[in-house]
């Protein structure tokens, strides 16, 4: 069965690919290759003994899109994760967050639409509940005001499949991702941001290597116990594997919704100081760094109520801090041992 993964070589997108081959899926990887290198393609070979099938598309070019569904019209279903996602650029850069997200999305669901395509996996995130008004959040929390385009761009994405479903045959479910951390346990693929990292994990491990000379820590006056910033971290391989358990219950027809929707978190808060903490007791090294002014558009605190998916699909996050925190460092030091600095 042949499943697109949109994003494929990317962070999330690659672990998922891992998953999917070990299930005996065949994947076809669409990816511009924007905030991703085309040897990830090597390294998930190594990992599953098998290449999946590449094909370098820019899905924000509806011809480019047409194009690319054209050439595989024996998709079964498709995994969606290709997105620009950081927060910080996206306040500062919303038009490019817009076009690229949603035009992206809409091109890929006329192609859905025209190939008959049935089943749709979106990668959502906790960012459509914005800042919660009661912890933990759950499926059934309000949509609020986004605090970025980020995510209003996963907002207004979540409306247009949800539109979608009700007059198109395709079933959707979106997953709403909370803070994907670590890497594979092979140290073959894990996260690699072009540029300077917008995400705490990747600037803790680049700090620690020296890449960086110190980690700015945004903000330290929130409404929390340690004045920074709490997260819901997840590894990333939890994560791989619940679109593969969702992407079962959709081909297995178990839900006659729809769209359904499932928060992806542990259900446990870390704050950033915590995340350092854990990070410095893993790896043994002492990290430099230095409180900065909020960022805008970030959340003080949110973690997820993960019962729905853990009752309804079936799947639960199985791996705790301190695991993804050294994953993500022998990621790093994997780096470092190819000379990739």
């Amino acid at each position: 069965m042949k499943i697109l993964v949109t994003g494929g070589t990317g962070f999330i997108g690659s672990h998922t690919v891992v998953e999917l081959q070990q299930k005996g899926f065949e994947v076809v990887i669409a990816d511009n290759l924007s905030n991703s290198s085309l040897d990830v393609l090597d390294k998930i070979t190594k990992i599953t003994g098998i290449r999946p099938i590449f094909s370098k598309t820019d899905l924000s070019i509806q011809d480019e899109t047409r194009t690319f569904f054209s050439k595989f019209p024996d998709i079964h279903a498709v995994i969606h994760f290709a997105a620009y996602k950081a927060v910080g650029e996206s306040v500062d850069l919303p038009l490019k967050y817009y076009r690229n997200n949603l035009v992206s999305l809409m091109n890929i669901l006329q192609c859905i639409k025209e190939h008959a395509i049935p089943y749709l996996v979106f990668s959502s995130s906790c960012t459509v509940y914005g800042q919660p008004d009661s912890l933990p959040v759950d499926e059934s929390a309000p949509i609020k005001k986004a605090l970025s385009p980020y995510g209003n761009t996963k907002q207004i994405a979540e409306e247009i499949i949800t539109d979608f479903c009700e007059v198109t045959k395709m079933k959707a479910v979106l997953l709403r991702y909370f803070n994907p951390i670590g890497a594979h346990e092979s140290s073959l693929i894990g996260e690699l941001p072009i540029g300077i990292p917008s995400n705490l994990i990747p600037f803790i491990t680049q700090t620690a290597i020296g890449k960086r000379e110190f980690l700015n820590v945004w903000g330290n006056d929130y409404d929390t116990p340690d004045g920074t910033a709490i997260r819901d971290y997840i590894h990333v391989v939890d994560i791989a594997k619940a679109h593969v358990t969702t992407l079962e219950r959709l081909l297995n027809e178990s839900s006659n919704k729809k769209t359904e929707v499932f928060n992806l978190g542990t259900g446990v808060g870390y704050s950033v100081l915590q995340v350092i903490q854990s990070f410095e007791k893993m790896s043994g090294v002492k990290l430099d760094y230095r409180i900065k002014p909020r960022r805008p558009g970030d959340v003080e605190k949110v973690w997820a109520d993960t019962q729905l998916a853990n009752q309804v699909l079936g799947w639960k996050a199985e791996k705790d801090l301190d695991e993804m925190t050294l994953s993500a460092w022998n990621w790093e030091k994997h780096l470092k041992s190819l000379g990739t600095l």
